[in-house]
């Protein structure tokens, strides 16, 4: 889900605002009605990334994701291990072989190593690219689900507090923060139980594949 930056935010306010000119022009003999008095804004404020991946449907499918990848992992850490033992047999070995030898095993063990790390960088590639697919489709209903919320509240505005990077929000008092209130009702419609504890990774699910 997009976060509303704030030269968007401030054109939308701006595109309400008529420009000069554009309204009709008051007879003369007529009064021009006094506008509306706004209303007091309701804003709030939620750590977006951390309310989709702590969902119970985030951590569930995460961990099956996890235990999709695991045999990969596996295998990859079982080469890797193998090529450890390899190295160290010709270190220990390398004055008892000639030299014809000891070339054949050491390209042997390069070989290894450069196909190790491609396959290692294919499985992390993989791996990041199914997570990231994985947070997009929760975000999606996790947004929507935030939207109907912050209309039933009265929110007239929500801005992401979880980005520190772009700082969007410098100060909110806590009682503005619904992050926990969206998990809870994302969890509650979705009727997915919490995972088991030990499957739990926190608000930053791990990346890597090995």
């Amino acid at each position: 889900m997009k976060r509303l930056s704030v030269s968007a935010l401030l054109f939308a306010l701006v595109s309400f605002i008529p420009a000069t000119g554009q309204a009709p022009a008051t007879p003369a003999a007529q009064k021009p009605s006094a506008a509306p008095a706004a209303g007091p804004a309701k804003v709030a404020v939620i750590a977006f990334q951390a309310a989709v991946s702590q969902t119970n449907e985030f951590q569930r499918d995460f961990a099956d994701l996890q235990k999709k990848y695991d045999p990969r992992r596996q295998q990859l850490k079982s080469r890797a291990q193998e090529i450890d033992t390899l190295t160290q047999q010709l270190q220990n070995q390398g004055g008892q072989l000639s030299e014809a030898e000891r070339i054949s095993r050491s390209r042997a063990i390069d070989d290894k190593k450069k196909k190790l790390d491609r396959d290692t960088q294919d499985a992390q590639s993989d791996f990041q690219n199914a997570m990231q697919q994985l947070f997009s489709n929760e975000a999606l209903k996790v947004g929507a689900l935030m939207t109907d919320y912050a209309a039933k509240e009265g929110y007239t505005l929500v801005l992401d507090a979880g980005d520190q990077q772009s700082a969007t929000v410098l100060y909110a008092v806590p009682s503005t923060d619904i992050t926990k209130a969206i998990i809870d009702a994302y969890n509650q419609k979705s009727g997915i139980p919490a995972p088991p504890a030990q499957g739990a990774r926190g608000s930053q699910p791990a990346a890597d594949v090995p």
